[in-house]
C-alpha cells in the first residue's frame, strides 16, 4: 500500500498535535493535509474581541476572554515533548499560550501542510476494494462563502479536531424568553469592564463560572453564583453568593431559583458549556450527540463501523495537550497496526461496558465523557495497549493537587509556582517564593 493519505480538521492544540505526530513518520503516513477554518492557528486560544460574526460573514468561534490565564499549571499543561518556556510563570496568561501553539507548530514544521481560511463541508466514507479495512474517505471544503470554490479530496484516514467550545448550550430554562434584562452566555463574555456596579446572575460555576465571578467582583458587581454543585468552600470574592439553580423566569422578568427565592439583575449570564457539533460528518457514519455524549465512540475516538475517522480531544474535564499528545500516538498505532484492532462486535461490546460501568458508579448520560481523575488510567491504558511512552508519573499527582488547591482558595491559586524536579517528583512555591507542602490526595 502507497502512504497513508491523512486529513485532520482544524489546527487547535488537537489538530496540531495529530499533525507533529503523524510528520514524525515519514516513511509509513504523507503529510496530512490539515484544514483551518480561520486565517490562524491555536484555536480556541485565539483571542477575538469581536463576538458574533466576522465582517466576511464567518462566525467567531473563539470563547476566549481578555484576561484569561490558565487554570492548569503550565508544567503539565504542555505537550511532553514541547514544554513552556522556563521564565514564565504557572499559570500564564492566554496569549502565551496561542504563543506556544506558534512556536510547537513552527518547531515541528506544519505550516506548509495547513490550509488556512478553509472550511470542511462534508466528510463522507467511500468503500474502496483497497483501502485499510476496505474504506477511504470523501473531504468536500471551500472557503465557506462561495460553493464555486469547492473542492473534494480522498483520504486514508480523518481526525476530527474541530474543538467544543464554539456552540454555545443554552438550557431549558422555562420562561427564559420573558427575562427582560440583558442574557448572555459566557461565549460572548470578554470583559468586566462593561458590568461594573451591576447584579448579575452567573448561571454555572464551572472553571469559566467562577473564573468570570471573581473578574466582574473586581468592578463591583454584585454577583449571584447560581449551580447544582456542592457548595464551593474557600473564600468568595467580595460580593459574590452562591444560590442553587435558576428554575424558572416569571412573567414580570423575575428569576425565580430552585429554592424559592427570587432576583431581578440587570443581566443573566449562561455559563453552562458548549454542544459538540459535527456538521460535515456524512449521516451514515452513525456519530450521533445525545445529552453531551458523542456516540457510539471506542475509547471515546473512533466508530466501530468506521475505524479510520478518529474523533479527538472530546473528553471533558482534562488536562488537554498531554491528552491529544496520547490520543494522536494511539491513532497511529492503530494505522501503523502496531495495536490489533478489536473487531467491530468486539469494539461495540467495549463501549457498551464501559458505558454501563460508568452508569453503575453513579455517572450521569451528560458526564461519562467528564473523565475528570479518571483522565490519567485512560492515557495509560492507550499507551499500554498501543505500545508508547505513557506520561511521567508526576504528571497526575501534580494536576491533581492544584486541583485542590483550586478548590481550597479559588481567588490565589494562580499565585502559586510549580518545579518538576524529576520524573516523579515535583515542588509548589508560594507567592513569596516559599516552599508549600503537598495536599495529602485521596488514593484511587
Amino acid at each position: 500500500m502507497s502512504k497513508f493519505r491523512v486529513a485532520i480538521i482544524g489546527a487547535g492544540g488537537a489538530g496540531l498535535c495529530a499533525a507533529r505526530h503523524f510528520l514524525s513518520r515519514p516513511g509509513l503516513f504523507a503529510p496530512p493535509v490539515v484544514y483551518e477554518q480561520t486565517k490562524y492557528v491555536g484555536g480556541t486560544w485565539v483571542y477575538e474581541e469581536k463576538v458574533g460574526i466576522y465582517d466576511d460573514g464567518m462566525p467567531i468561534h473563539s470563547s476566549m476572554y481578555r484576561d484569561l490565564r490558565t487554570n492548569i499549571p503550565k508544567e503539565v499543561m504542555s505537550f511532553p515533548d514541547f514544554p513552556f518556556e522556563k521564565h514564565l510563570p504557572s499559570f500564564v496568561h492566554h496569549t502565551e499560550v496561542r504563543k506556544y501553539l506558534e512556536r510547537y507548530c513552527d518547531h515541528f514544521k506544519m505550516r506548509n501542510h495547513i490550509k488556512f481560511k478553509t472550511t470542511v463541508d462534508a466528510v463522507k466514507p467511500v468503500k474502496v476494494e483497497n483501502g485499510w479495512r476496505g474504506l477511504a474517505w470523501d473531504v468536500t471544503s471551500s472557503d465557506g462563502i462561495d460553493p464555486s470554490t469547492s473542492v473534494q479530496r480522498r483520504f486514508d484516514a480523518v481526525l476530527v479536531c474541530n474543538g467544543h467550545f464554539f456552540d454555545p448550550y443554552i438550557p431549558t430554562i422555562p420562561g427564559l424568553q420573558k427575562f427582560t434584562g440583558a442574557l448572555i452566555h459566557s461565549h460572548d463574555y470578554r470583559s468586566a469592564e462593561a458590568f461594573a456596579g451591576k447584579s448579575v446572575v452567573l448561571l454555572g460555576a464551572g472553571l469559566s463560572g467562577s473564573d468570570i465571578a471573581m473578574e466582574l467582583s473586581k468592578v463591583n458587581a454584585k454577583v449571584v453564583l447560581s449551580h447544582g454543585q456542592k457548595p464551593l468552600k474557600g473564600p468568595l470574592p467580595p460580593g459574590v453568593r452562591q444560590s442553587p439553580p435558576v428554575s424558572k423566569v416569571l412573567d414580570d422578568g423575575t428569576l425565580e431559583f430552585q429554592d424559592g427565592e427570587h432576583a431581578r439583575p440587570d443581566v443573566f449570564m449562561l455559563c453552562t458549556g458548549y454542544n459538540f457539533t459535527f456538521p460535515f460528518l456524512d449521516k451514515q457514519v452513525g456519530v450521533k450527540v445525545k445529552e453531551h455524549l458523542v456516540y457510539p465512540l471506542y475509547k471515546f475516538l473512533m466508530p466501530p463501523a468506521f475505524p479510520s475517522l478518529f474523533v479527538v480531544g472530546i473528553c471533558r474535564a482534562i488536562c488537554p495537550f498531554p491528552h491529544f499528545h496520547i490520543q494522536s500516538q494511539f491513532i497511529m498505532s492503530v494505522l501503523d497496526g502496531s495495536f490489533t484492532l478489536p473487531s467491530q462486535e468486539e469494539m461495540e461490546k467495549d463501549i457498551e461496558l464501559d458505558e454501563a460501568a460508568r452508569r453503575a458508579r453513579g455517572i450521569a448520560t451528560r458526564h461519562i465523557l467528564k473523565l475528570d481523575s479518571e483522565q490519567w488510567a485512560y492515557n495509560d491504558e492507550l499507551a499500554r495497549i498501543g505500545g508508547f511512552q505513557p506520561l511521567p508519573p508526576y504528571w497526575s499527582n501534580l494536576y491533581e493537587s492544584n486541583k485542590v488547591f483550586r478548590s481550597q482558595d479559588m481567588q490565589n491559586y494562580k499565585t502559586y509556582n510549580y518545579r518538576v524536579v524529576g520524573e516523579k517528583e515535583w515542588m509548589v512555591l508560594g507567592p513569596q517564593g516559599q516552599p508549600l507542602p503537598k495536599p495529602l490526595l485521596k488514593q484511587g
